[in-house]
């Protein structure tokens, strides 16, 4: 039965969590037994798998999605994270939020915990600012940044953006418009497009490294910097 139904795949299941059990007891006693120091990775990993395998049973037992869920066993630092793409709807790897200054990428936050990027806007310009040493006036970002919050900071800063506006048009909402659709223009050509150019040409859609610092450093080669 390729889908089996629950009378059939709970005792399944639970037998096979039972397993892992009886092989780490196993390993526990074959390792209290023997005189040699096992070397850092095997410790590494049979802390990864007892970890998992805990996950697993509090997932079996309380249906509960475990918090800092490993989904492998030689990257335990990645995390599923819901993109909501039509292709891929779910990814793994680090996730970045990333500011454009005169075409140079900079890296804002980067981690493999999924995070809402609209929460960065104003550490973003402030990181802008800081590297530019001048004041931001217009600065252009996707829709998940137009948050409330965001607005009323941008408004009392006085910086142009290219936020969808709200409430009743003021008197100069077509110059406005003008502006919003520049800005959104220059973002889609420059900010957006240097994603998929660094994806093909700096390979970072086919990041080989094996350890998460490599894999941060790899990142940053391939064209933000910090």
């Amino acid at each position: 039965m390729r889908r089996k139904t629950n009378k059939k795949r709970i005792p399944l299941t639970r037998a096979l969590l039972h397993l892992p059990k009886k092989i780490n007891r196993e390993l526990d006693d074959l390792e209290n037994d023997v005189d040699f120091e096992m070397p850092k990775l095997y410790h590494k990993r049979r802390r990864v798998i007892k970890k998992i395998h805990s996950q697993q049973q509090l997932l079996f037992a309380k249906g509960e999605k475990p918090k800092n869920r490993i989904v492998s066993i030689h990257k335990d630092y990645l995390r599923p994270i819901v993109r909501g793409k039509e292709i891929k709807s779910i990814e793994f790897g680090a996730k970045v939020n990333k500011l454009q200054i005169d075409v140079i990428n900079f890296i804002q936050k980067i981690s493999f915990d999924n995070f809402n990027e609209g929460t960065q806007f104003k550490n973003t310009i402030y990181k802008a600012q800081g590297l530019s040493k001048t004041r931001v006036k217009i600065a252009g970002a996707d829709a998940i940044y137009a948050t409330n919050k965001n607005r009323v900071f941008a408004t009392n800063k006085q910086i142009q953006t290219d936020f969808k506006p709200k409430g009743k048009p003021s008197k100069h909402h077509k110059q406005q418009k003008q502006l919003k659709i520049l800005i959104t223009k220059e973002r889609a050509s420059r900010l957006e497009g240097s994603f998929g150019k660094e994806k093909e040409h700096y390979h970072l859609n086919k990041i080989k490294a094996k350890t998460k610092a490599t894999e941060i450093l790899w990142i940053f080669f391939g064209g933000p910097h910090c």
